[in-house]
């Protein structure tokens, strides 16, 4: 039905849509909680902020478990090289989302303000962290990531988890978590009214700001620092199986703008996540909640997908051994696992997008602190 390398290049396309997914969902009710603390001032408006994402968000994590099943089985290199070399950033960020069902489930089943308050401030971090992390990880893929096969094909890590914190990294990490806020902050003026929908429009200007700059900023550091990405330079069969070292590897692509170079339509992707942010900023001015919320999806969609054209056919690269590199054509599982996992995703993914909008049309309406007030025992 389909040869191996376009089954290659659709399970590319379906992990960066899975990986979008997360982002779009999951992404405003870590944005959201990121926020509560500050638009937010007393133990009703956090209640309100706790329950326009309550409802959602055990749902929008499916994005995440269902992106890394679908690492696990279309790229085993890719999961077993990053799993392994990257685990303390990952089990960082795994605690951090461990904090969240904790603290809904048990913030409001004390009427102590201390009590309410730690918890508030624990969802705070557990959505601040993987909003942070993940972003490092991307520009930490964008540096590369210092780790080589052996002829066995056995992968070894030879950095350190402080190591990932470089400067670009960290840039990358203001990028993903204003962005991720901005989306929160978004939603917020959405499903809110009043002070909080105002504070809440208050702090997706600045947001907006912050990730314009940060995005603009990381832009800029990829085309004219020092940053060097990778080129394959020897002929390799796209239909081949698995065996990242069979080809040659060498850097000199500058700041990874050679896509961008040879295919000038991906340019679209940066410009889609400038324009998803002016929206989201001029939006947000006018006090327009709806096109706020489509400017910082745009933004999402941007981001992600620059990033992505930018690296491509690289998933992984490697820092330490160039030729170690992972790409969409010698990371991925057999012809037989790719055909039978697309046969599973085209009927179960629709199935959870319907699933899930009919969730959102179902749930959807402002919340009130008089709601809240009203309903003391019903809600979070």
């Amino acid at each position: 039905m389909f040869d191996y390398e376009n089954l290659k290049l659709i399970w590319w396309v379906l992990v960066g849509v899975l990986l979008i997914g997360f982002a779009l969902t999951d992404g405003f009710d870590l944005g959201a909680a990121a926020l509560m603390p500050f638009v937010g001032r007393n133990d009703s408006e956090r209640r309100v902020v706790i329950n326009t994402i309550a409802p959602h968000w055990d749902g929008n994590q499916v994005w995440l478990i269902t992106a890394g099943g679908a690492l696990f089985a279309a790229w085993p290199l890719v999961y077993s090289a990053a799993f392994s070399g990257l685990y303390w950033a990952l089990l960082l960020v795994l605690f951090a989302l461990f904090v969240r069902p904790v603290g809904f489930d048990y913030r409001s089943k004390l009427e102590n303000t201390r009590w309410r308050q730690s918890w508030d401030w624990a969802l705070f971090v557990g959505a601040l962290v993987p909003s942070l992390v993940f972003g490092v990880a991307f520009g930490n893929l964008l540096l590369g990531l210092p780790f080589q096969f052996d002829d066995s094909l056995r992968s070894s890590y030879h950095g350190s988890f402080w190591q990932l914190l470089s400067p670009f990294g960290l840039v990358a990490g203001v990028v993903s978590l204003s962005m991720l806020t901005l989306h929160g902050g978004t939603w917020l003026m959405m499903r809110t009214e009043g002070a909080i929908a105002q504070r809440a429009r208050l702090a997706s200007l600045l947001l907006a700001l912050v990730y314009l700059l940060a995005f603009l900023g990381a832009g800029a550091w990829l085309a004219l620092g020092d940053i060097q990405g990778l080129s394959i330079t020897s002929s390799f069969d796209p239909n081949a199986a698995l065996n990242p070292l069979a080809k040659t590897v060498e850097a000199g692509n500058r700041g990874w703008l050679g896509n961008y170079v040879r295919y000038p339509l991906t340019g679209i992707a940066p410009l889609l996540g400038v324009f998803g942010g002016v929206l989201a900023l001029l939006a947000s001015l006018a006090g327009k909640p709806r096109p706020a919320f489509l400017g910082s999806s745009l933004a999402i969609v941007g981001t992600l997908c620059t990033a992505g054209f930018a690296l491509f056919p690289f998933v992984m690269p490697s820092s330490l051994d160039p030729a170690s590199s992972l790409t969409v054509w010698d990371a991925v599982s057999s012809h037989t696992t790719l055909i039978i996992m697309l046969v599973a995703a085209t009927i179960f993914v629709p199935l959870i997008l319907c699933y899930t909008l009919w969730c959102y049309a179902k749930m959807w309406g402002k919340v009130t602190t008089a709601h809240i007030d009203s309903n003391p025992h019903s809600l979070y």
